[in-house]
């Protein structure tokens, strides 16, 4: 952390996606939300498209105090708790009233989480629903079988394999590319991340199976946090609250969008998905869902039956 002459403090923060995402742009708003009622004692430098750091060296990054804050896809941590792997569990919640429900019965457990490692949850989004991008068309789970699947979490990976296919871990700036050489045959992502990439340039169809709805999570140091005086912690936590809400509205206004702009470039939309296709990709999640709760222990399971009870009421 850089301290000014006049005792402003300049903090660095390592954003993933390109500076135009909805995420990105979500970060630079709170970044000047916190400049402002700080009076620019605490200034926060946004680095986009992972210029500082790549997603899997994020979370060490702002745990061992390198930067001071950091975004980060939850789910892409699931090596380290299946705790963070909860909001990609295929089919689980679908839409966004789902995602809230399931965010608001699962935060206190990951603050608590994040806080072992020296890293405080300041605010999350979610991105729209992951859906299939595909070069050819899908119309059973078969049409999946010997593919070639772009992973990014371990859920993702597991997905994969229950529907035969090949996973391969490719990080998101190198998608394109990997399509292009021959790499990937299909993906699993939002519609924000299709336009991102421009996918109409690599594939040829969208399917709209809106199969999880997945959150990047801002952190933050808490040595770092703890050294601020009260008012400027006051102030980046009242940022954070502020900033959560308008990425939630943001990435549910975008959503119809986005989809439009995929058919717009050329892609062939399908949102009446074949029953055969959609019925294999269900089984796929309630197995996977089978999977995480047997291994997540009783603590973390809880979380799902305390959901379910609310989805029941």
């Amino acid at each position: 952390m850089k301290v000014s002459a006049q005792g402003a403090a300049s903090w660095s923060m390592s954003v993933e996606q390109p500076a135009g995402n909805f995420i990105s742009r979500v970060a630079v708003d709170f970044a000047r939300n916190v400049r402002q009622t700080t009076k620019g004692q605490l200034n926060i430098r946004v680095h986009p498209g992972s210029a500082l750091y790549s997603r899997p060296q994020v979370k060490g990054a702002v745990s061992r105090g390198d930067i001071q804050l950091g975004d980060v896809f939850m789910s892409a941590l699931g090596a380290e708790d299946p705790l963070y792997e909860l909001d990609s569990l295929p089919f689980l919640a679908t839409d966004y009233e789902q995602a809230r429900r399931l965010w608001a019965v699962s935060r206190g457990a990951v603050e608590q989480r994040l806080l072992a490692d020296g890293v405080r949850l300041l605010y999350a989004v979610p991105w729209p629903a992951q859906s299939l991008f595909s070069t050819r068309p899908l119309r059973q789970p078969g049409d999946i079988r010997d593919l070639s699947f772009r992973s990014y979490n371990p859920t993702i990976s597991r997905l994969a394999q229950l529907l035969e296919a090949r996973p391969t871990t490719i990080d998101t700036e190198d998608v394109p590319q990997a399509f292009r050489d021959g790499q990937v045959d299909i993906m699993l992502t939002s519609s924000a991340t299709g336009v991102d990439l421009r996918a109409w340039d690599f594939t040829s169809h969208f399917y709209d199976v809106r199969a999880f709805i997945p959150k990047n999570i801002v952190i933050v140091n808490e040595r770092a946090f703890q050294r601020l005086p009260e008012a400027q912690r006051q102030a980046l936590l009242h940022a954070a609250e502020r900033a959560e809400r308008a990425g939630w509205e943001l990435s549910w206004a975008l959503t119809e969008y986005q989809t439009r702009m995929l058919a717009r470039h050329g892609m062939q939309v399908v949102r009446d998905i074949d029953p055969a296709l959609q019925q294999g990709l269900v089984e796929v999640g309630q197995r996977l869902t089978e999977e995480w709760l047997a291994r997540a222990g009783d603590t973390r399971a809880g979380i799902i039956h305390e959901y379910r009870q609310e989805q029941a009421r």
